[in-house]
């Protein structure tokens, strides 16, 4: 891994270093043409999709395509920003590491840096005030608990105070080949619309063939992967079932484990955070885990971090 120090303190200013966020009109400018591009547009360009369904090639290859870009995202963002960057849960060669924040940032979700600034502020008050995301601090009842949804699922990120990299992400800023690729974020997020796009088009060598696959590969691929990670802000800080006693409100919720790459073990990653495995057991159905397996079993992962049997069972409620 390449550690060599980014000069980004020099950029800011002696109080915003001492401050955990930054909270000023330029940021939130950038979030919301961020919230524009990659959650309400998705939603638009799906409704006028659909009409066109009909008249634009579909069969075997368009859901290959969306099948591709959605593992391929996934894995980006579940495999990498989130075990890799964030937690720390394993380590990997740095040609590893540029391709899982160029398939994360396919996704739409945000730069690697900013990704993994927002998680760690995340864990750290959890379900708390200055929790970017919780969905429980608006009140109990029928009203405030839906409110409290709504933001946590979506319209947190149209404006919010931006967690200060310096405090919370000091080994990645120091990382100057991962700054160097996160600087072309909109370039990787516009790979993931474009090359879907490129390859329906070389497949049918038709404009309606490059249409089919800037749906299906990029728009539906972009709504869908977006919105399945984001229920686990919401719901699984509401709904499902606990495994082991935390301090916020996190839950499990298995039938969602293969759609989420493992994600829906919310409380299992929440009692143990390091851990690469969010499953736990091989039987609980973990694909973001599996991928990093497979780097191991290439000698392309190492370090791998999973709890022993002993301190799981220390850490269960029933135990």
């Amino acid at each position: 891994m390449n550690t060599e120090t980014v000069d980004v303190e020099s950029i800011l200013t002696d109080d915003t270093k001492r401050k955990k966020v930054v909270d000023n009109p330029f940021l939130h400018r950038l979030q919301k043409r961020h919230f524009i591009l990659f959650q309400i547009l998705p939603i638009i360009g799906s409704l006028i999709a659909l009409p066109l369904l009909p008249y634009i090639p579909f069969g075997p290859f368009e859901i290959f395509l969306f099948v591709l870009f959605w593992l391929m995202t996934g894995f980006g963002v579940s495999s990498g920003y989130h075990r890799l960057f964030t937690h720390r849960s394993y380590k990997t060669h740095e040609a590893v590491q540029v391709m899982l924040v160029i398939w994360g940032a396919m996704a739409g979700q945000g730069g690697v840096i900013s990704w993994s600034a927002l998680h760690r502020r995340h864990h750290e008050l959890s379900d708390k005030p200055g929790d970017p995301h919780s969905p429980n601090l608006f009140g109990n009842n029928w009203r405030d608990r839906i409110r409290g949804l709504v933001h946590s699922h979506v319209t947190w990120m149209y404006k919010h105070p931006y967690p200060s990299v310096v405090h919370y992400v000091p080994d990645l800023i120091k990382n100057k080949t991962l700054i160097k690729v996160d600087q072309h974020y909109y370039l990787w997020a516009s790979l993931g619309l474009v090359l879907p796009a490129i390859l329906g088009g070389l497949y049918h060598w038709s404009l309606a063939g490059a249409l089919a696959g800037f749906i299906w590969g990029g728009v539906f691929r972009i709504l869908w992967g977006g919105h399945t990670i984001w229920s686990i802000n919401s719901f699984l800080h509401c709904f499902g079932m606990k495994r082991f006693q935390t301090e916020e409100h996190s839950h499990n919720f298995g039938p969602i484990a293969l759609l989420s790459f493992g994600e829906s073990w919310h409380n299992n990653h929440h009692a143990f955070p390091a851990s690469a495995s969010f499953g736990l057991e091989w039987y609980r159905l973990d694909p973001g885990y599996w991928f990093i397996q497979l780097l191991e079993v290439f000698h392309l992962a190492w370090d791998v971090k999973v709890p022993t049997p002993d301190k799981i069972e220390a850490r269960e409620i029933n135990a």
